[in-house]
């Protein structure tokens, strides 16, 4: 350790915004400054794989809203799609598949009143080459860092469990 080092003290958690860290959870603090960057780091990787997978002008959400879409191999309604993905805004969601349709990757339907979305051959095989970049690039450097399987599903378990809790939270402040 270096001599400026040692004379600064203890660092403690390391936090975006220390005046929310000097209250009853610093690790909440801590916690959230890392989803901050991993929410970014996930958001420019989705873009750059599907760049790579041949399709560089989609956004985060047009990615997921594809994503989406691909899931289970069966058409999807607009409201599923918010749901799943936790948007509330159904126009950013129907703007994502809009532009998903003017490539080719989504087929627009309606299933009575509501917007129904399905992929197209050209959107499979879009999923499959992000499917393998992702594989090679991305789960091969997760795996050589020594997380496993059942690591990464606790993690995953956990985030949800907290994403009810700051749902609740922000109904909580909404009425406040």
């Amino acid at each position: 350790m270096t001599r400026a080092a040692s004379s600064i003290g203890p660092i403690g958690p390391i936090v975006s915004s220390s005046h929310l860290a000097d209250g009853a959870s610093p690790a909440l603090s801590e916690f959230e400054f890392g989803l901050i960057l991993v929410s970014h780091a996930f958001q420019r990787w989705m873009v750059r794989g599907m760049a790579a997978a041949g399709y560089p002008d989609l956004s985060p959400l047009d990615v997921l809203a594809l994503h989406s879409v691909a899931h289970r191999g069966k058409a999807k309604r607009l409201a599923d799609i918010c749901l799943v993905l936790n948007v509330e805004d159904t126009h950013l969601v129907a703007y994502a598949l809009k532009k998903l349709e003017r490539l080719g990757l989504v087929a627009g339907g309606r299933a009575g009143k509501e917007k129904t979305a399905a992929l197209t051959a050209k959107g499979r095989v879009a999923c499959e080459a992000y499917r393998r970049i992702r594989e090679e690039v991305l789960v091969a450097a997760v795996k050589s860092v020594g997380l496993d399987e059942t690591q990464l599903g606790e993690a995953a378990r956990r985030m949800r469990a907290l994403s009810g809790h700051y749902d609740q939270a922000a109904r909580a402040a909404a009425s406040l």
